[in-house]
């Protein structure tokens, strides 16, 4: 079972984001904030949950918790910000939309930066310690696998109905023959070799 929050009698949020590693699509995070007793021994890093299970934490978690929220940076912010401070962009705006104001964030991660003056710290492989920071990368990879599934259907070739965005043979060979969909990231390394494209 993992830990219901860092401190006591404070109101915590656990951030987390998905999409960092994918070659498309936004990046995506998600904020949470649970009731100090809740438990649930499923809540886990949402990458060791099979699909069917994430699916039904979810609506779990929706449910359940005090509030949550989602963020995501598109495309072109993460060509323009780098992934990195994209992902960071992608948290604020998660935290920023919580109808509870938390008084604390747990972050998944070693490093952070912030849009506002609320405390936080961050937790290296926080989404397999803290249930916020599960139930976050939970709903943040349904999220944006879902957008990337229904993101299939207008750009076919590249199989993100089953890849969502990462880095597959399929995916790369779609990009070999199809060249990059608009949703591609640019900054990035499409191929390994990469071709003469206009990127």
């Amino acid at each position: 079972m993992l830990l219901p929050f860092l401190k006591a009698d404070r109101t915590e949020a656990g951030c987390d984001e998905v999409g960092r590693g994918c070659l498309c699509g936004p990046v995506v995070a998600a904020a949470v904030i649970l009731p100090p007793d809740y438990a649930n021994e499923w809540i886990n890093d949402s990458k060791k949950l099979a699909k069917s299970r994430r699916i039904v934490l979810t609506e779990e978690i929706k449910s359940e918790a005090l509030c949550w929220a989602i963020g995501s940076a598109d495309v072109e912010e993460i060509d323009r910000l780098n992934i990195l401070n994209a992902s960071y962009l992608a948290m604020n705006r998660a935290v920023e939309s919580l109808k509870i104001k938390p008084d604390h964030l747990l972050i998944d991660g070693n490093r952070f930066k912030p849009a506002s003056t609320i405390s936080y710290d961050c937790v290296v492989k926080g989404d397999g310690k803290f249930a916020s920071i599960a139930a976050a990368s939970i709903l943040a990879k349904t999220y944006r696998d879902d957008w990337m599934i229904n993101l299939s259907r207008k750009y076919p070739g590249y199989e993100w109905e089953k890849n969502v965005g990462y880095p597959t043979k399929a995916h790369r060979e779609g990009i070999r023959k199809l060249g990059p969909s608009p949703l591609h990231r640019k900054s990035f390394r499409l191929l390994p070799e990469q071709l003469k494209m206009n990127l």
